[in-house]
């Protein structure tokens, strides 16, 4: 539904051996963190695995092993969280293909939510 929205073009850094890319809930309401099965990562062609990216919204970082059982907090719909990511070499500076894939876990809805969003964002120079 708001797939395109899913990458925010603004945001994109690099941090230590990594970087953050910043993402929207392609979906028109906000879910508890436990509703959030998957943000899968792909940065210029390789999957980033799960085990090395974090998750954060307003301030609250979790691992993607923590999020079946957080119950106490949301992803608002528009609200920007962060995807920090670890490729073990720092990210070099200009353009980098990120894709991302939301699933959502949706209580009325038989089939998985979600959505997929690909951007071609840059990386300034340090």
């Amino acid at each position: 539904m708001f797939d395109k929205y899913i990458v925010c073009e603004e945001g994109f850094r690099a941090a230590g051996s990594g970087g953050v890319v910043e993402v929207r809930m392609p979906y028109y309401r906000g879910l508890t963190l436990s509703m959030v099965e998957a943000v899968d990562l792909v940065l210029d062609g390789e999957p980033v695995p799960a085990s090395r990216t974090t998750f954060t919204v307003h301030g609250n970082t979790y691992t993607f092993a923590e999020l079946p059982t957080v119950t106490d907090d949301r992803w608002e719909m528009g609200e920007r969280a962060q995807l920090s990511f670890d490729t073990g070499a720092p990210l070099a500076p200009g353009e980098h293909d990120v894709t991302v894939v939301v699933r959502l876990r949706i209580s009325y809805m038989p089939v998985p939510g979600g959505g997929r969003d690909s951007k071609r964002l840059t990386l300034a120079a340090s």
